[in-house]
């Protein structure tokens, strides 16, 4: 008797622990990510846009390029084999690369670039992120044409805090040249002016029915009356701020940069080189007579030329041709459309989602950011301001991307020729920033960081200049997102501006524009450690100059340290 009440006390213990398992281990395992396998062959195609036949680069001979979708949580593993006779990267536009540093893809700052020939694998784990992001090449001007979709869906089991979606649609905005961008930015370099416009903007690829020779390059959305669309719009455009909307609908913005937001209705707004938005279109409830152009125009106040077009998809509740309603978009220099759109974005800041915006300032910074120029080369003839050649900068430092990457003199403590730790925190010679400029407009050039010790947290401070004209300037920052805790236009004022900053429920995002002629404050937590760049999305811009990095030093614990890097990464 009392061996079978043994055995019974037993057999319970055994059920017990058993359903204990099941309870508190099988949902860790179901939670846990998987790992997604993708193989980009990068190589060229031939691309019919505007009647115009080029032979671009494209990967696996798709333009735009394949999308990705991933969970929260889950591994992706990117097989790169370079087919081109250019050098590639590819950069994962607003993954945190948390242990994964060298998977970050800016040229010569994570990496050497991937030669003719030649092939890398990309693997990261995509950790506390969800949303809308994307992937693009990050050497020259080649993400003109290398850029999709990243699309992070939320934990099994977990859904939106917003209404389910019936359908889920990437927008994307691009642009397009009938000649060689390539060719277009060295010729450019060359002789210091401007570089040629681009010939279209284009959506999901295609430049729409307003350009000439285009009516059947347009992109078309077939909806159905009374449902609710996410539409994930990415602008990928190489130098232009856009204005959006959609003929005879308002929508509702959802998310920026893979962070849910306090919902805002509104029928316009803006996105930026780098950033996305995440709207929900609720359709008619009723079919119309009409479909309705989704369309987008530049916003700029720049001093020189810019492609003043509008690029537009169809909205489409039928098959039948029906007449096509076009919406009124701001005009291309609008500013007060543009920071009223800006202004009011708010993280949703909830119990689920909270806002950790850092209330303490261990380091706090100041950037000009505009442009300026350089020295015209003897016995040369130079086309940008009064003789000189166009220049970038951030603190009149004009950056020169180094011969070996950043992140391998870091690592390896090469710092001796490829980088100094002298990057100025504020300009050395203050001056009437969005005033009169100065007579003197040449930048000093250099490979310069600022170094951060591990879980220090930051103030930036970013000042438009009236140099060669104000200009909005969206700033991207890898490897971190921030909180944009105040803006305003003029000078930035460190007495009375800080008192308005929002630490409660300020937009995270990985890119912020800073606005023509005015001033842009974000603060974050530098957790994670290696060399991070921080630059201007407009690849003019970029290409002369307007960038920095930041080095983030070890922490203390295993996971707070720079990993070896692998074995494949490319060598220069």
């Amino acid at each position: 008797m009392g061996v079978v009440l043994c055995i019974s006390h037993l057999t319970s213990q055994i059920l017990f622990y058993t359903f204990a398992f099941l309870v508190l281990v099988l949902p860790l395992v179901q939670s846990a990510g998987v790992t997604r396998h993708y193989k980009f062959n990068v190589r060229l195609e031939n691309v019919t846009r505007l009647c115009k036949t080029r032979s671009i680069p494209t990967v696996n001979g798709k333009f735009p390029g394949p999308k990705i979708v991933a969970r929260e949580g889950d591994r992706i593993v990117v097989h790169v084999i370079n087919h081109l006779k250019h050098n590639v990267t590819f950069h994962w536009h607003g993954v945190r690369q948390l242990q994964s540093q060298w998977a970050d893809g800016p040229a010569y700052v994570t990496q050497c670039p991937i030669q003719s020939g030649q092939s890398y694998v990309y693997n990261f784990t995509i950790t506390g992120q969800r949303g809308t992001l994307w992937w693009h090449a990050h050497l020259s001007w080649l993400r003109v044409h290398l850029y999709g979709p990243l699309i992070i869906l939320p934990k099994q089991g977990i859904g939106y805090p917003f209404p389910q979606p019936y359908k889920e649609v990437p927008i994307m905005f691009g642009e397009w040249f009938n000649s060689d961008p390539e060719a277009v930015i060295k010729q450019a370099l060359r002789t210091g002016g401007g570089p040629n416009i681009s010939d279209a903007y284009t959506i999901n690829g295609f430049p729409g029915p307003l350009y000439n020779c285009s009516a059947k390059d347009t992109f078309k959305l077939n909806v159905k009356p009374s449902q609710t669309y996410l539409l994930r719009l990415i602008n990928a455009a190489l130098n232009t701020e856009l204005f959006f909307s959609i003929a005879n609908h308002s929508f509702t913005v959802v998310e920026t940069d893979a962070s849910y937001v306090k919902p805002i209705s509104t029928n316009t707004l803006l996105i930026s080189p780098g950033e996305t938005i995440n709207i929900l279109l609720s359709t008619h409830q009723k079919t119309p007579n009409s479909s309705f152009l989704m369309a987008a125009s530049p916003y700029t106040t720049s001093k020189g030329t810019f492609d003043n077009t509008t690029v537009a998809a169809i909205l489409k509740y039928t098959a039948k041709i029906l007449p096509v309603v076009k919406p009124t978009l701001p005009g291309f220099n609008d500013t007060a459309a543009a920071a009223k759109f800006n202004t009011k974005l708010r993280s949703l800041a909830s119990q689920s989602y909270p806002a950790w915006v850092p209330t303490k300032v261990d380091r706090h910074f100041f950037f000009t950011v505009g442009l300026g120029t350089s020295p015209c080369p003897k016995n040369a003839t130079c086309q940008g301001p009064n003789g000189t050649k166009f220049a970038a900068s951030i603190n009149n430092v004009s950056y020169v991307a180094p011969s070996i990457a950043l992140l391998q003199a870091h690592y390896y403590r090469l710092l001796k020729g490829v980088f100094t730790v002298d990057f100025p925190g504020a300009p050395l010679i203050p001056f009437n920033y969005t005033g009169i400029p100065p007579n003197n407009t040449f930048v000093s050039h250099g490979t310069k960081v600022i170094k951060l010790r591990f879980n220090t947290s930051v103030e930036i401070v970013m000042q438009d200049t009236s140099i060669q004209g104000i200009e909005s300037h969206p700033l991207h920052l890898h490897g971190y997102n921030f909180f944009v805790v105040g803006q305003g236009f003029g000078n930035y004022n460190p007495n009375k501006d800080p008192a308005r900053f929002n630490l409660i429920d300020p937009n995270e995002r990985n890119t912020v524009s800073v606005p023509s002629g005015g001033w842009v404050a974000i603060r974050f937590l530098a957790d994670n450690p290696g060399v991070w760049l921080m630059h201007c999305h407009l690849d003019v811009h970029l290409s002369w100059g307007l960038s920095m990095a930041w080095v983030v030093e070890d922490g203390p614990l295993p996971n707070q340290k720079l990993r070896a890097p692998p074995l494949d990464l490319p060598k220069c």
